[in-house]
């Protein structure tokens, strides 16, 4: 049987989208690498009477383990302390060292940033925050908020609930000492972890997958496969326990078999391949963005060391700029075009050229929702890049919204760069 886990993440800005939950997904692939399953990722706002059902709800899936993140500071909606408190049935009171101890935190941070409070109030929200359910494994803070591990009051079955805070550099500071309670650790104890493997097809559509994996359903006993396609890529991420290593290595066989010309990776995403194949090339990269305004360069330098293959990037709204810039020809833009393939050419030929980089990439088009025209409606969208080994360039005809003209065209960009580095499907 597997160790379950259930996740609630409290916090009505993140309920409704002010804030993006970055602690569900990071908590579950961390309990899935320690061989527990996630069930449910559940967000509710800041009310207890939802809080309360949702650990009831959780509990009730026979769910060995409840984590909560958020909730843990001193104002009058942080209230997930004492909700789990009433939930495994235990009584609060302050601890009075612990209290000492997050007043120290409290002083420190207030002295380094400058702050003033009036002292009542200040006081009130430490001593709120040094209260804890009776029995419960406190473990320190990392910010001000201490984190708990709570059982059910004796004579009571139900989970234990790990409570960490919400900011995500906090909750995964306090995770080792969350592991490290007695109460998590002797869940963890024989636990090994579940497999997770991806397969990422370029150009296959979901249709075509799904008759592949009807056909072979019956040989796949043990894998849990989903599939998603994002942007033109489909991606088959598979998770198994290791004991049916391999029944997923003869899956992993048959699609790659099949769809031998759109499988581009067995593993790594398309910018980590893009970021080897730099790297162990030993080549360099500038970019030359009109309609993307710099969110390829963004995208290239997001992955750590990127300052050894990434020389620079020139944003060129404006006609001028693509002249004075990157030596974009004046008649090259009188002839055809800002948006056109030879401007994106000539962006490519000048990123590459002004920074002496071994590739450049040229991006020019319409993102709308206004701009276009009968011959260059919205969407129309010319990427190039230039190598040392050769040329790569699409004509695009993209659909949607402004944002998603713009990503969708950087993803084809990453493609172009993948095809001229390393062959394979082609973009």
């Amino acid at each position: 049987m597997v160790t379950r886990a259930g996740i609630v993440v409290t916090g009505t800005e993140v309920l409704t989208g002010r804030v993006a939950d970055r602690n569900g997904p990071w908590l579950a692939e961390q309990l899935r690498r320690l061989g527990i399953d996630v069930g449910h990722v559940v967000v509710v706002g800041d009310r207890p009477d939802d809080l309360r059902a949702t650990l009831s709800f959780l509990a009730g899936l026979g769910t060995d383990l409840l984590i909560t993140s958020g909730g843990l500071g001193p104002t009058a909606d942080d209230l997930t302390a004492q909700v789990v408190a009433d939930f495994q049935g235990r009584p609060t009171a302050v601890d009075p060292a612990l209290e000492q101890r997050v007043a120290a935190v409290v002083e420190r941070l207030m002295a380094r940033r400058g702050w003033r409070a009036d002292p009542e109030a200040t006081a009130a929200g430490v001593r709120k925050q040094a209260t804890v359910p009776d029995g419960a494994t406190v473990l320190e803070p990392v910010g001000t908020a201490p984190g708990l591990v709570v059982l059910p009051a004796d004579g009571t079955d139900g989970p234990p609930v790990v409570v960490l805070p919400g900011p995500p550099g906090e909750l995964q500071g306090m995770w080792p000492a969350a592991l490290a309670a007695p109460a998590v650790r002797a869940l963890l104890e024989g636990t090994t972890e579940l497999h997770q493997r991806t397969l990422r097809l370029w150009g296959t559509l979901e249709a075509q997958l799904a008759a592949t994996l009807r056909e072979v359903e019956p040989e796949l006993g043990g894998l849990e496969i989903t599939t998603c396609l994002r942007e033109g890529e489909l991606e088959i991420v598979t998770r198994f326990s290791p004991d049916a290593e391999a029944t997923y290595d003869r899956f992993a066989d048959v699609v790659t078999d099949r769809y031998r010309d759109t499988v581009f990776s067995t593993g790594p995403t398309l910018d980590e391949l893009v970021a080897q194949a730099l790297g162990d090339h030993g080549l360099t990269i500038a970019t030359g963005e009109s309609c993307t305004g710099g969110l390829l360069s963004a995208r290239l330098v997001e992955r750590p060391g990127s300052s050894a293959y990434v020389l620079g990037g020139v944003t060129a709204y404006a006609n001028a700029a693509k002249q004075q810039l990157l030596g974009v020809p004046a008649e090259l833009l009188a002839e055809h075009g800002a948006v056109s393939p030879e401007v994106a050419r000539a962006l490519a030929d000048g990123a590459r050229s002004r920074f002496g980089a071994d590739v450049g990439v040229g991006i020019t088009g319409v993102a709308g929702p206004g701009g276009g025209s009968s011959g260059k409606p919205v969407g129309t969208v010319h990427v190039c890049v230039v190598g040392p080994d050769g040329v790569r360039e699409r004509a695009l005809r993209l659909h949607g919204s402004r944002t998603a003209v713009r990503e969708r065209s950087v993803t084809m960009a990453m493609h172009l760069l993948r095809e001229l580095l390393l062959g394979g499907p082609p973009a």
